[in-house]
């Protein structure tokens, strides 16, 4: 898979293509609602939750099940980026890329906005307690906990490490794909919540490389904005490392075989060599073309490892 390749996601059958926050208007009311739930961010963390359902059952679980936590993970992820929205619409309008968010543009009103949030935050909890189980809808609810209350209310525009810490909500949804198979945790899910985690600084600094202006104009302290490009690819490279590591490990605490072993090892080798590269070639270009490919990582990633499962 070449690193300058377009992200592999079902989006980029439409135009557009994946990026955090989109640039286009809604051109609808009901558009306008779609698009406070970013919806291209919820397909990248459903991505992640399907295949460790199948890890968790050793096989594909009721498509019943699947369904309902799917429901229910989009409305607690679109809960929580509505809210997200909402709290940053004031510095939504200094950066180019998100002016045209439904907020800034006056699509919708503030006030509605966290009203549609809260009630997709309500049904998310409801779907999934009554669809899968308790754990499984307690943790959705924590992760928009965290995401609004730690990463957006706190860290976001008070800390370099922002996305580092609170990026660890989008690691969450392994955890409630495999509650919502098991009713329990174990190693498994902690592997890969740790592999998600450590996978969010470098695929999100790849794209704030690119758009460091809009992040000094705002006055957001997004790393690759704040110090030396040198520092930020380091911080890149050292968690891609670490991120690699964990997809690894998860080979024997998994006991997962040779497709997801091979496919791991050399898409590591692969992201490895792409942010190193990046380091090399500081092109707001080059932090594209690694952004790109952190999705597709992901995507392949968690496919291999459902093929490994089921065939």
């Amino acid at each position: 898979m070449a690193v300058g390749s377009r992200p592999l996601v079902p989006s980029r059958l439409a135009p557009g293509g994946v990026a955090h926050g989109g640039r286009r208007a809604a051109t609808s009311t009901i558009g306008a609602y779609v698009a406070l739930t970013k919806p291209r961010i919820i397909e990248l963390l459903l991505i992640t939750t399907v295949p460790t359902m199948v890890l968790a059952e050793g096989g594909w679980p009721s498509t019943w099940l699947v369904l309902l936590t799917l429901i229910g993970g989009t409305l607690a992820a679109g809960g929580a980026n509505a809210v997200n929205m909402y709290v940053d619409r004031d510095i939504d309008r200094l950066m180019e890329r998100t002016q045209n968010r439904p907020l800034v543009t006056g699509a919708i009103e503030p006030r509605n906005a966290l009203v549609f949030a809260v009630v997709l935050e309500v049904a998310a909890f409801l779907v999934l307690w009554a669809g899968a189980n308790l754990l499984a809808a307690t943790l959705a609810l924590a992760a928009t906990a965290f995401y609004v209350g730690i990463y957006t209310l706190w860290l976001k525009r008070t800390s370099r490490q922002n996305i580092v810490i609170g990026g660890a909500a989008g690691a969450v949804p392994v955890l409630v794909g495999w509650a919502a198979v098991q009713n329990s945790l174990g190693w498994t899910p902690f592997v890969l919540f740790a592999a998600m985690f450590f996978w969010t600084p470098p695929h999100f600094w790849a794209l704030a490389i690119k758009y460091a202006d809009d992040y000094r104009a705002a006055n957001v302290p997004m790393l690759p904005a704040v110090v030396p490009f040198e520092h930020a690819v380091r911080q890149m490279v050292g968690h891609t490392v670490a991120m690699v590591a964990a997809t690894i490990v998860l080979i024997p605490v998994a006991d997962l075989g040779l497709i997801y072993s091979v496919t791991a090892v050399a898409l590591g080798a692969v992201f490895i060599g792409a942010t190193i590269w990046l380091g090399r070639r500081p092109t707001a270009s080059a932090s594209m073309r690694v952004f790109g490919f952190s999705i597709t990582y992901v995507t392949v990633l968690f496919g291999a490892m459902t093929l490994d499962v089921l065939l």
